[in-house]
């Protein structure tokens, strides 16, 4: 024998072993390559195999491709699957078009079907949910029978069982969530801890993170909502907007720190940096403008707008401050209406005073009963009651007189300690300062 014949000899021994050995071969389009890959295939076509028991047990399933020992192992009649990695969709029986990349994707899923998963362990435990999207190592491991989920950062949505319609991304959004449903969770460790809470929407790193079952939440902004557990129906907008709230409900609060300490108040709107800040069980209260209605507490039914209107309230309630500073420094004083920049700014615990216009009522303090409608209308008013100034700067120099009525610019202007006066007129009354009863 010649070396030419010898050398085609060796080149066909070594082409048998090869062939026999790796099972590399096309046979109704299928493609296999590994120890028992594509082993016991009957009537199944154009599928692809790489790697030692690689799509198995597959007879009938078309159209499907395994890269990774034991991928597809089990699958049977399962068409347009594709899986890439170790075991990666491994107990795939009838599922089809399913894709699976990484190592234990999808590895329990049995009839699921359109299901996507990226990275290590995804979709792990799925086994009959269908439509789900995982991206991201351990990303909806435990989900069962959950669909149209989508998780898309590490173990985002990662405790997931049979909650559906639930969108999460970031690093362990959602990673608690069992059964929740319709969830929508952006940013790292949002709704972090829900499980049966469903309708929220949380956008920002750890925005409503200790949420359990509350629902129809939205939190928008960095720990936002951080602390709610079973509040339903809030909406917060802001790095730390209802921070603390854990059992109130209906609040909306629109700024940094907005509604920052409110535990179970209801009914409260925020609008404004460190609005309300400092409100715990207050409810009902409306504070728009930065840092109004600051360290309320407990007051309610209150009514702020404007920057530090009604800032040191504390438990007033009932109260409307309009304009910047208005009723500012009021704390424990009830039924109080301060309309205009300055308006009631020095009141504390009078009650039931109205001032309209610019710094009117502005020194009140302890003063009640007391009505002023005109800018620097009783400005100088502390503890003075029961007096009506209508006009720019009526009664203007009142500290302490009572039971005073003036009508008219600057009526009244000098009195500070007289009493039951009355003036109509522009300037009428204009010198009195002491004098009691008198008509002018």
């Amino acid at each position: 024998m010649n070396t030419q014949h010898r050398t085609a000899l060796y080149l066909a021994l070594a082409s048998t072993l090869v062939l026999g050995s790796t099972q590399a071969l096309a046979q109704n389009g299928n493609t296999k390559f590994g120890v028992n890959a594509l082993g016991q295939v009957t009537t199944g076509d154009v599928d692809s195999a790489f790697g030692n028991g690689a799509l198995s047990s597959n007879t009938s399933g078309s159209y499907n491709t395994a890269s990774g020992a034991g991928s597809l192992y089990y699958n049977t009649e399962g068409s347009e699957n594709s899986a890439t990695g170790y075991q990666a969709l491994t107990s795939n029986t009838s599922g089809n078009k399913n894709t699976a990349n990484g190592a234990n994707s999808l590895v329990d899923n049995t009839t699921g079907e359109y299901n996507t998963a990226n990275g290590a362990n995804s979709l792990y435990s799925n086994t009959t949910g269908s439509n789900n999207t995982a991206s991201g190592r351990d990303s909806l491991r435990s989900n069962t029978t959950g669909e149209y989920n989508t998780a898309n950062g590490a173990f985002s949505l990662y405790t997931n069982i049979t909650g559906g319609y639930n969108t999460a991304s970031g690093y362990a959004a959602l990673l608690e969530n069992t059964t929740g449903e319709y969830n929508s969770a952006s940013g790292i460790r949002s709704l972090f801890s829900n499980t049966t809470g469903s309708h929220n929407t949380a956008s920002g790193a750890s925005s409503l993170y200790s949420n359990t079952t509350g629902q129809n939440n939205t939190a928008s902004g960095d720990e936002s909502l951080y602390s709610n557990t079973t509040g339903s129906y809030n909406t917060a907008r802001g790095s730390g907007s209802l921070y603390s709230n854990t059992t109130g409900r209906n609040n909306t609060a629109s700024g940094e720190g907005s509604l920052y300490f409110n535990t179970t108040g209801i009914n409260n709107v925020a609008s404004g940096s460190r609005s309300l800040y400092r409100n715990t069980t207050g409810g009902n209260n409306t504070a728009s403008g930065d840092t109004s209605l600051y360290f309320n507490t407990t007051g309610s039914f209150n009514t702020a707008s404007g920057s530090a209107s009604l800032v040191r309230n504390t438990t007033g309630s009932s109260n409307t401050g309009s304009g910047y500073r208005s009723l500012r420094g009021n704390t424990t004083g009830e039924n109080n209406t301060g309309i205009g920049s300055y308006s009631l700014q020095d009141n504390t615990t009078g009650n039931d005073n109205a001032a309209i216009g610019n710094s009117a009522l502005y020194s009140n303090t302890i003063g009640k009963l007391n009505t002023a409608v005109g800018s620097t209308s009783m400005y100088g008013n502390v503890s003075g009651k029961w007096n009506n100034g209508v006009g720019g700067k009526s009664l203007y120099s009142i500290t302490t007189g009572n039971g005073n009525s003036a009508q008219g610019f600057a009526t009244l202007y000098n009195t500070t300690t007289g009493s039951n006066n009355m003036a109509i007129g522009n300037t009428a009354g204009y010198h009195n300062k002491t004098g009691s009863g008198n008509v002018f």
